[in-house]
């Protein structure tokens, strides 16, 4: 999966896929998110992103969350693996800037930090340190 695509095949999609990910703890977790992974039976890593309004109240900022989490998740090299990644604080109000390069560098970070942590689970999953270059916005 080297800088490729997104397709659909790679996406958790349905909601039974995603709570059986849920039921399981948190690999995981950093400031503002939390990893939950389990093996799948495909040849590919899928991936799931849950940013809840309650925590990122305005839709950039959601956006750019699951944007950052793709983009990280595509450039990682990970096996027969269904990762969620789920908001768990508040990253920013609407009183703020929905985004901005701060907020997106520190979660550029912590999301790669998460990717980064499967390299020393116990299934046979193998991440590639990836650097993701900044773009303005």
């Amino acid at each position: 999966m080297s800088g490729g695509s997104f397709a659909r095949e790679r996406r958790i999609l349905k909601a039974d896929e995603f709570s059986s990910a849920f039921r399981f703890r948190p690999v995981q977790k950093t400031a503002h998110f939390a990893l939950y992974a389990r093996a799948n039976e495909l040849p590919h890593a899928r991936l799931g992103v849950v940013a809840a309004k309650r925590f990122a109240p305005r839709a950039a900022t959601r956006n750019m969350i699951k944007r950052v989490t793709r983009e990280i998740f595509r450039q990682s090299e990970l096996m027969n693996v269904d990762c969620i990644v789920r908001l768990s604080k508040p990253v920013n109000s609407k009183a703020g800037p929905a985004t901005n390069a701060q907020l997106k560098r520190a979660l550029r970070d912590e999301v790669l930090r998460l990717f980064v942590s499967q390299r020393t689970a116990k299934s046979a999953i193998s991440v590639q340190a990836v650097s993701i270059p900044e773009s303005s916005s």
